[in-house]
């Protein structure tokens, strides 16, 4: 059985379209990048800068709200023009010549500016990419293609972390020595995207979109599209910044030059968990396989939650890793799934720019407790919301029983 499963990943593999690993690996080279800047940034922002943890829950969840209020726009633009390219190139580069602004800003103002143009590159590029990679993939892989770039984009995110690790050693923990090293992963994820990738010939007969954003196009994204989108919402509540994982492993006790190894040991799982948890929702029902993942974020809040040494925290880091494997690509690839075809970037724009909203409450409510009542608040507090969102998709079976099947009901 387990050889079986082995082949089919490995057939899945062979099948996959070239763009798709080409848009995976343009991921990784950019979230290389940009964890090397965000494992440090936290301790960054608190021991160098003077910040509070509400600046640290505000800067992160204002920096991923900027994003998801983008990509609504670069979505339906995608769409209105038929074209995804072109936006993704523009998003990637912002997002490079933002990053030369980490080692010179002498200021926590000129760190939020940074982020807000970090992020604004991430909002244009965010739905366009997703929506190039729901039309290039054929519909038996499209689980399986959204965990592969996911699980390349991962690799990246713990790449960086271990990368800052070892520079801030060799640097003499020079923060800003190590921001700069940063920017060289950054503009090579741009050229590998200009020279690598095309867009697909739009298919024949498929309907122009003149007003992706009227109430008239949104209607017709459908009510399951408007069920993951609402279930999104509330589990992004629970989905606070992973700064926070951070500042708990510091809080008991991890030096500050082994901060990044929480993104390190965070995002291996992830790269690990992602691309079967993928492939699996290709054969079995994909709001089960969402339902396992929220569970493991609800494991991870409470082990945090409770624990009060390394070793604790270490397992709540790698039950959210698994979390985020089993919940991230299998939430867009419902959101490909239930979406018309020529809505698709408008459907990644509105499903991001509402999640990203729940997360810019979820990041500062998690830093208003996490300092005025302490660290457990903030992990029970997500367990709850997770408890909530899962309450969800019980809702969700019973009034759109075809929801999840994916290909195999012919979404």
């Amino acid at each position: 059985m387990a050889n079986d499963s082995a082949k089919t990943r490995s057939y899945q593999l062979g099948e996959m379209p070239r763009a798709v690993w080409a848009l995976g690996f343009v991921s990784l080279l950019m979230d290389t990048s940009s964890e090397i800047i965000h494992a440090l940034l936290p301790v960054y922002l608190v021991q160098v800068l003077g910040a509070s943890m509400v600046t640290v829950g505000f800067i992160e969840g204002i920096a991923e709200a900027t994003a998801s209020i983008t990509k609504v726009f670069s979505g339906a633009i995608s769409d209105w023009l038929g074209r995804r390219k072109l936006l993704a190139v523009l998003g990637y580069g912002l997002a490079a010549l933002s990053k030369p602004i980490f080692p010179l800003a002498p200021s926590v103002g000129w760190l939020v500016v940074a982020r807000f143009i970090d992020r604004i590159g991430k909002g244009i590029r965010g739905a366009p990419r997703d929506a190039l990679i729901a039309d290039i993939t054929p519909a038996h892989l499209r689980g399986a293609s959204f965990g592969l770039r996911q699980s390349l984009d991962t690799v990246g995110a713990f790449i960086g972390p271990a990368l800052a690790i070892g520079l801030m050693w060799l640097t003499a923990n020079n923060f800003q020595a190590v921001f700069w090293i940063a920017v060289i992963p950054a503009f090579l994820c741009v050229a590998l995207l200009v020279f690598a990738i095309d867009d697909p010939e739009r298919p024949a007969g498929l309907r122009q979109v003149r007003s992706p954003l009227s109430v008239v196009e949104l209607r017709r994204l459908g009510l399951a599209y408007w069920f993951v989108v609402g279930i999104a919402v509330v589990f992004s509540l629970a989905r606070f910044s992973e700064a926070f994982l951070i500042l708990r492993a510091q809080a008991v006790g991890l030096p500050v030059m082994l901060v990044p190894l929480v993104l390190v040991l965070m995002n291996l799982v992830y790269a690990f968990a992602a691309y079967p948890a993928g492939a699996l929702s290709d054969r079995a029902n994909r709001i089960t396989i969402l339902g396992v993942g929220f569970g493991f974020l609800v494991a991870a809040d409470l082990v945090l939650a409770f624990t009060n040494g390394l070793a604790g925290v270490a397992t709540g880091v790698a039950l959210w890793g698994l979390h985020l494997g089993f919940t991230q690509g299998l939430l867009a690839t419902l959101v490909a799934d239930t979406a018309p075809p020529e809505l698709r970037g408008t459907a990644f724009g509105m499903f991001n720019l509402l999640s990203g909203l729940s997360l810019l409450i979820a990041s500062v409510l998690a830093g208003l407790l996490w300092e005025r009542i302490g660290p457990q608040s903030t992990f029970l507090a997500g367990a709850a919301f997770t408890a909530l969102a899962f309450s969800g998709l019980a809702v969700a079976r019973r009034i759109a029983p075809g929801l999840g099947e994916g290909a195999r009901h012919g979404q």
